[in-house]
């Protein structure tokens, strides 16, 4: 057979294992295969990351010879919703996994996909079981969730109704390839779930309602088996941001100094993040002994980006740290010329995230376009958001980056007066209150003569939390002295950020209604 002939290798070895968000692109790809000719997409990478970053250990893969054939996607759910009728957009959030609950008594079963070509060795057994496994370990109720009906399309005429075929399949008058595989591993089907998903034109929309009850819980006492879910992420996050004095430099290496000054400081202090504002890296135009015109100034701060780059990896690698790098105009090898923050994690990775919206005066002094890519970076202390500035205005941006699984999200800026300053931090402490995420800001204070649109600063960096009783009294954990170079520090609490989602006196996140409204992200 063909098929069998992909393991005919007497070294090839079947592994499941938890999936992590390196495979993310990896899953993606396999998700489109998976449901290719069926009307349906594959899953996005943001989609993948938000499932693995909410849920780590409910999200499973399978290898072959390195090779990703097999995902499983799950996530902790309460009984009220899992039990009643739903659909699945709402329930998954999208796709995001968002709607986990860590103290949900019930694991719902998100996806199941195997690769055609592997199909043939009782891939999806293998994850059927692991599931089963986990539910078990974590002493939960069971597992439910929407099962698809892929045969109905092409059979509806001869029975009528989804009842009835439904029906006869569980009488085994009829065998159905996924439904029939679904009830022979324990599930039990609780009822019909119509428009669960329109796009799936083969189930015609429809979706089997399966249950299968954890056998380790006793009916009587399931009542009382809630387990609190440990998060992988440290305790507390200390974090330092930098509100960083722009002044004349004389070369690259006093430049260096000042930076690593405050990286030293915040190390000594035993942070994991050092925090750098917009643009501060233009201080390097100084250097210059006359005025730039905008494209001699690109060009000029350009010639500087490896040395930097190479300069504050470095430095996160030595002082064990991570670094997020402020950002400044790069000229890309396309041509565009973006504002790029940099992020330097101590592990020696360097990550890009590019500013999406330029405001009116980067498109003027710098011409500065928009990038096209927003996503969640995987940190040692959970996944992290970088905004820069005047992208905080806009919130679809923040809500995109919480569905991923942040916590933290940073916005380094750059601000010439109150008013300017003022636009971003209300913003940002919206950002905080309707994702229930913190939000550190960074900003430039002095001023850069002979460097244009970097005359003047104004700012107040400082630290927001949500707004409820586990968080400081005004949603602030640490700020700084307006226009004065200084240092602010915070002890952020992830385990505090999930009990106020869950258990807060609001729930932006869960009260989301998911059947009105969704962000659908086009770009990468």
């Amino acid at each position: 057979m063909a098929t069998k002939n992909r393991l005919s290798n007497q070294k090839s070895k079947i592994t499941v294992r938890n999936a992590t968000p390196q495979d993310a692109l990896e899953i993606c790809d396999l998700s489109t295969r998976v449901y290719k000719n069926t009307g349906m997409y594959g899953y996005s990478e943001g989609a993948i990351t938000g499932q693995i970053n909410h849920f780590p250990d409910g999200q499973f893969v399978i290898t072959i010879d390195k090779k990703i054939v097999g995902y499983c996607a799950t996530f902790r759910i309460s009984e009220e919703i899992a039990l009643k009728n739903h659909n699945w957009t709402e329930i998954t959030g999208n796709g995001y996994a968002s709607r986990h609950q860590p103290d949900g008594d019930w694991l719902y079963g998100m996806e199941v996909a195997v690769d055609p070509d592997y199909r043939g060795y009782r891939l999806g057994q293998r994850l059927y079981n692991e599931r089963k496994q986990l539910c078990e370990t974590l002493g939960l109720k069971g597992i439910v969730f929407g099962g698809r009906l892929p045969s109905l399309s092409t059979r509806i005429k001869r029975f009528g109704t989804v009842e009835n075929y439904v029906e006869s399949v569980i009488q085994k008058k009829q065998r159905d390839q996924v439904l029939s595989f679904q009830l022979h591993n324990g599930f039990e089907v609780i009822g019909i779930l119509p428009e669960y998903l329109n796009a799936d034109h083969q189930s015609m929309g429809y979706a089997v309602h399966l249950m299968w009850r954890n056998p380790k819980v006793p009916a009587e006492d399931s009542n009382n088996n809630k387990k609190k879910y440990g998060g992988r992420v440290p305790d507390s996050i200390r974090i330092g941001t930098v509100q960083y004095l722009q002044r004349r430099v004389r070369s690259f290496e006093e430049f260096l100094k000042f930076v690593e000054y405050f990286v030293d400081v915040v190390a000594d202090y035993k942070g994991d993040f050092v925090v750098f504002p917009e643009m501060f890296a233009l201080q390097l135009l100084s250097i210059e002994d006359q005025a730039l015109s905008p494209i001699e100034s690109i060009e000029a701060l350009t010639k500087y980006t490896p040395q930097f780059k190479e300069a504050l990896r470095d430095m996160s690698i030595r002082y064990n740290i991570n670094i997020i790098g402020g950002s400044h105009p790069t000229i890309m090898p396309n041509g565009r010329v973006e504002n790029i923050a940099y992020i330097f994690l101590r592990d020696g990775s360097i990550h890009e995230q590019p500013k999406i919206h330029p405001t009116p005066n980067e498109v003027y002094w710098w011409n500065i376009e928009g990038g096209n890519t927003l996503k969640a970076i995987e940190t040692d202390c959970g996944p992290i958001g970088v905004l820069v500035c005047y992208d905080s205005e806009f919130p679809e941006l923040t809500r995109h980056l919480t569905d991923q699984g942040i916590s933290i999200l940073f916005v380094p800026f750059c601000t010439d007066e109150r008013q300017s300053y003022l636009r971003v931090r209300y913003c940002c402490q919206a950002r905080a209150v309707e994702n229930q995420i913190y939000v550190v800001m960074s900003g430039n204070v002095g001023n850069l003569p002979n460097v244009n649109n970097m005359d003047i600063q104004y700012a107040q960096s400082c630290i927001l939390t949500p707004c409820d009783f586990p968080f400081a009294r005004d949603g602030i954990a640490a700020d700084t002295t307006p226009n004065v170079e200084m240092v602010a520090f915070a002890d952020l609490r992830p385990e505090t950020l999930m009990m106020a989602r869950n258990n807060g006196t609001v729930k932006n996140l869960m009260d989301r209604r998911h059947d009105l409204y969704n962000i659908n992200w086009r770009g990468k």
